[in-house]
């Protein structure tokens, strides 16, 4: 039976975390005994890491963990990093916060011999536009830094071999914070079998949206720097691989 690894990162989700690890935890438990929901609390500031060691003593298939706040992308590296080191077979990641279905995983792992990695592409979805906005600028940066199209490059909807996985984390630099976009660039350069599938995105269930037009700002033009110099790696990869 395959092995499955859902990540969920959380900071400061007190108010989302109960919620969403009973709604995903029977998915872990449908796909197998040695499959885990792995929740991890980024060095939050309120109860989240209490909430979810509580839950523990009742959902032995949770796996929460704590590390020092880094940010969603590392600690989403982090979590992927675990899942490779204790065996699984496949990598499931969505977020904390209550946007997403789980009943929409099912056909994601009717896929999952079929492609490397099948992801979410969001239509319709609900979450406010400056989070709309972030997505089209990552896609427009993409196109100018990679010479890549991307559907939806950084869905918390994603469904990827293991095996995979491990082989193209490298490429990625340590704690870097735009990972899933990077992910995708990287299976999307490789010409690597990707599908994406339409799912539904909800409103954030409960807390503050954290991203403003400052911050929107500064991730593009963080990205434009970042993703030039990720691009130079993955180039002098490709011509020692080539």
């Amino acid at each position: 039976m395959d092995k499955l690894y859902i990540v969920i990162p959380a900071y400061n989700e007190e108010a989302n975390v109960e919620r969403v690890i009973k709604d995903w935890y029977p998915i872990v438990e449908k796909t197998g005994k040695e499959s885990r929901l792995v929740v991890i609390d980024d060095g939050s500031k309120d109860s989240t890491y209490a909430i979810m060691t509580r839950l523990a003593k009742d959902y032995p298939q949770l796996k929460p963990m704590t590390k020092k706040n880094g940010g969603h992308g590392a600690t989403i590296l982090f979590g992927y990093q675990k899942a490779i080191e204790e065996g699984a077979d496949y990598v499931f990641q969505t977020d904390s916060d209550g946007q997403t279905v789980p009943d929409e995983f099912w056909d994601f792992w009717k896929e999952r011999e079929n492609y490397a990695m099948v992801i979410g592409h969001r239509k319709g979805r609900q979450d406010g536009l400056s989070r709309i906005f972030v997505t089209k600028t990552l896609k427009l940066v993409c196109q100018i830094c990679f010479h890549v199209t991307l559907t939806d490059a950084n869905t918390p909807f994603r469904l990827m071999k293991a095996s995979v996985l491990k082989e193209n984390l490298p490429l990625i630099p340590k704690d870097y914070n735009l990972s899933n976009v990077i992910i995708s660039v990287i299976y999307a350069k490789k010409k690597l079998p990707v599908l994406y599938k339409r799912v539904t995105f909800k409103p954030r269930q409960g807390g503050v949206n954290s991203i403003n037009m400052k911050k929107i700002i500064k991730i593009g033009k963080q990205a434009v720097k970042d993703f030039s110099q990720i691009n130079k790696v993955i180039k002098n990869k490709e011509r020692i691989n080539g």
